[in-house]
């Protein structure tokens, strides 16, 4: 069977797969959160630990750079409209400046455990790969703001709203700086070269990761088991927010499904979450949606990759 997963701005993406089973599914292992014990949160923490037991990092894992946070990176309150959050979050943007070419010198990366040094790539490139193309039209709204007309029984002579219309337009650049943005990476939250861009419409700049490719390290696969998840069991999709102790992430459950809860598994060296659901009865539609859950760890996630118990790939940041 075929599931429809629909995520942020109506992007549906197809995924093998059915509706979740009825059960409820309790917190796993080391802080989780949920109900009593029963056989799925047993079903969970086995799979859990069949997944933690199973992570292989290399040693470019502690040695290397490895990120995993998207290389664009807000740098603080970017005082997002709906326009302007559906702007970056699609990649629209325009430069009103010319983009350095040049290529600046070698820097070097500031983890938690050390320094390493590395290439950068020019500004023009960074936004190369920042900007992915021009917005495309949006029914019955226009792809310029415009002003609102005069209101019936106006005078010449009166105040007229100039709140502009909402429009499908992509963000200004106004400046770039080479500078640095924390990002979440295999050795910890790291200060990393970026490219810091000036966007006339929010309020922070945003930032390009300046690390050339050859730099960047290769997440290892996952080896996950090979048999479905149990019964009640979702997979973890990405992170959307890492506090110390305190994770955010999505998981992936049925349309009429209720819940989810959030079930994690900790040990030293890694973390695996997922999430468990109650099926909803009777007749229902084949889609699956990202919900949004959160779980507090019994030790800060410091250093620790955060698996994902359906696939047993590395979950990353991604606000």
């Amino acid at each position: 069977m075929r599931r429809l997963v629909v995520v942020g701005w109506g992007l549906v993406v197809a995924v093998a797969g059915g509706c979740a089973p009825v059960g409820s599914v309790p917190g796993g292992a080391g802080g989780a959160v949920g109900g009593g014990p029963g056989q799925h949160r047993e079903a969970f923490d086995e799979r859990a630990a069949e997944v933690a037991g199973a992570w292989r990092p290399g040693s470019d894992w502690s040695s290397g750079y490895l990120p995993l946070q998207d290389a664009t990176v807000l740098t603080g309150q970017p005082g997002f409209t709906a326009d302007t959050e559906m702007a970056f979050r699609s990649g629209w943007y325009r430069d009103q400046i010319p983009m350095p070419t040049e290529v600046p010198a070698d820097a070097a990366i500031r983890f938690p455990d050390g320094a390493l040094t590395v290439p950068l790539i020019s500004a023009a490139e960074a936004y190369r790969q920042l900007d992915q193309g021009d917005p495309p039209p949006c029914d019955g709204r226009p792809r310029v703001p415009r002003a609102a007309a005069p209101t019936a029984g106006t005078r010449p002579d009166d105040s007229v709203s100039t709140q502009a219309a909402t429009a499908c337009i992509p963000l200004t650049v106004t400046g770039v700086t080479l500078g640095e943005a924390e990002v979440r990476t295999s050795r910890g939250v790291a200060a990393v070269p970026a490219w810091l861009f000036t966007v006339a419409e929010l309020t922070a700049p945003v930032a390009r990761l300046a690390v050339a490719a050859r730099a960047v390290g290769a997440v290892p696969e996952p080896a996950a088991p090979t048999r479905p998840l149990p019964g009640g069991v979702a997979g973890a999709d990405r992170l959307q927010r890492v506090d110390h102790a305190r994770l955010t992430y999505t998981v992936s459950i049925g349309a009429c499904d209720t819940g989810p809860t959030a079930l994690v598994w900790e040990s030293d060296d890694v973390v695996v979450v997922g999430g468990g659901v109650l099926q909803g009865t009777g007749e229902c539609v084949d889609l699956a949606v990202l919900k949004p859950v959160t779980v507090t760890l019994t030790t800060p996630l410091g250093t620790r990759p955060v698996l994902d118990v359906a696939t047993g790939r590395p979950l990353t940041l991604t606000p």
